[in-house]
């Protein structure tokens, strides 16, 4: 096979530089052919994108980047290309004998200042991969921009995300596409300038934020309620959330309930800002909510969090997200709740996060938010399937089956309601954990994937903060997280009073916390 890509020469970027695209597993070479630059690109782009390098990024290069100059691919094939992916809004040419041209498009739009605009516009636009020989639109996706530093780390983003699908367009999986709709901008495209000032004063704003207040600072809300669970109201009104305190350098989040040996305990990620590096631990709860203390069950040299639990087989199972592992691990309950013995791993040498199993039609489904090493965490899913727990497992006919930063990431445990198969999913659009959303999975099998957002959920009146990423339930016992300011002077104060770690499960209703929330925010 031989790949041409066809970009403008001036100017160049990193993403560009490429002798190679991974297809079924081998590095097909790339063939590059340069073309002159239709449109000009804003004034001042290319220093701005240095600014935004030596002042967000540090140093570092980024795939904006310019080249100074792009090195000649040594290996590059001869002969008629079989695959030609055009990233100009150059006119195709309709002598050529390639079997697919691809052309990605941004917003409806072809071409780097497309996806420019787009970004200046306020939000990363949705990009579609379309064949010209027949104008077929072959994969469709919205990327996440919640690692991305300023307008060269935007685009970087988006380009980063079109090479994934092409990279699966490429190897044959068959696409299924989602529809998905551009967001609003808001109004007309800002200039270059004004935008890259914009992210640097919000820059300096996060810095100062940062050294006043632990950010991000998670806390879990939980609640019993009998009919009026979130999955039968599609909102978070009922009986009222309550919080389960933390000490204020230490924050709680992804919790997950289990019910097991005749108690209740819920698990959750534990991290001390001062440490910066997640543990799981745990709490037991009764009719009334916590008793006894929160306790630490399962700790690595590196971060875990994330701690989904399944039952298998009479025993109790965790695959507590370990990405900076870059694998997918299972631990056995040895002692309920507090030993666990790693048992084997599911997957290795790939970043796999939130991983959730869910039983359907006599096979074992994983879902988790894939990262190819670069771009956004979560905005691509990845489903594999297995006839039992520990595999083997193989991937879905279509990954990555998603590309969408509103519906890919999971967030938590499956449900069954009225013979229908549901699953939370982290609706990233406008940030990290800024929602939640209750997808209907309306198709699953090793070939098929389809889901459906019915009910979108956010922090309000009924659940106070700036944040919302996971939802649980088991039995009456509900169970949800988000994120609050927390300044840096609360545990300083909470250390003069030498609270002990045990006694820090204390709780209190949201309800009570919204004036302290509102005045802190």
């Amino acid at each position: 096979m031989i790949i041409e890509f066809r970009c403008e020469r001036e100017p160049a970027r990193l993403w560009m530089c490429r002798e190679t695209l991974p297809v079924n597993g081998k590095d097909v070479p790339i063939r590059i052919t340069w073309i002159p630059t239709a449109e000009p690109r804003p004034a001042g782009l290319e220093a701005l994108f240095e600014l935004e390098r030596m002042v967000l990024r540090h140093g570092q290069s980024g795939g904006a980047d310019r080249l100074k100059d792009i090195p000649e691919h040594s290996q590059a094939p001869a002969g008629a290309a079989d695959v030609i992916v055009d990233f100009t809004r150059a006119e195709r040419n309709t002598d050529c004998s390639a079997r697919l041209y691809l052309r990605p498009l941004f917003n409806g739009a072809a071409g780097e200042n497309a996806a420019l605009a787009a970004i200046r516009a306020g939000d990363l636009p949705v990009v579609e991969i379309v064949n010209e020989l027949d104008g077929t639109v072959i994969d469709r996706g919205h990327p996440s921009g919640e690692i991305a530093t300023g307008l060269s780390g935007a685009l970087e983003a988006v380009m980063t995300r079109t090479l994934t699908m092409l990279t699966a367009i490429l190897s044959g999986a068959p696409r299924i596409l989602p529809q998905l709709t551009p967001a609003a901008s808001g109004g007309t495209a800002r200039g270059s300038a004004a935008y890259v000032a914009h992210g640097l004063a919000a820059s300096i704003a996060k810095e100062i934020y940062r050294l006043c207040c632990y950010a991000p600072h998670w806390h879990v809300g939980w609640r019993y309620s009998e009919t009026a669970d979130v999955w039968r109201t599609g909102d978070l009104s009922g009986p009222d959330w309550k919080v389960l305190r933390d000490p204020g350098y230490r924050f709680y989040a992804d919790p997950f309930p289990v019910k097991w040996q005749g108690r209740t305990f819920v698990f959750f990620e534990e991290l001390d800002h001062r440490v910066g590096k997640g543990i799981i631990s745990a709490v037991e709860f009764d009719c009334n909510g916590p008793v006894g203390n929160v306790q630490p069950v399962l700790e690595e040299p590196w971060h875990l969090s994330y701690p989904f639990l399944i039952e298998d087989n009479g025993e109790l199972w965790m695959i507590p997200e370990s990405t900076a592992q870059r694998d997918v691990a299972i631990y056995k309950c040895i002692r309920f709740p507090d030993k666990w013995e790693r048992h084997c791993t599911l997957f290795s040498g790939f970043e796999l996060a939130d991983v959730t199993i869910t039983q359907h039609n006599g096979l074992y489904y994983l879902f988790g938010a894939w990262r190819d090493g670069t771009g956004g965490y979560s905005d691509t899913l990845a489903i594999f399937y297995a006839e039992n727990l520990f595999g083997p497992w193989l991937p879905h006919a279509s990954n990555p089956v998603l590309i969408d930063r509103a519906s890919a990431r999971p967030a938590g445990n499956f449900v069954t309601i009225n013979g229908k198969l549901w699953r939370p999913v982290q609706d990233c659009s406008n940030g990290y954990g800024a929602a939640l959303g209750l997808a209907e999975v309306l198709e699953l099998s090793p070939t098929t994937f389809r889901q459906v957002v019915r009910h979108l959920l956010k922090p309000g009146p009924a659940w106070t903060g700036r944040k919302l990423h996971t939802l649980n339930r088991c039995g009456q016992l509900e169970v949800i997280d988000g994120s609050r300011v927390q300044p840096k002077t609360t545990p300083f104060l909470s250390g003069l009073l030498s609270t002990p770690r045990s006694s820090q499960w204390e709780w209190h209703s949201a309800a009570a916390a919204k004036p302290v929330a509102r005045r802190v925010q």
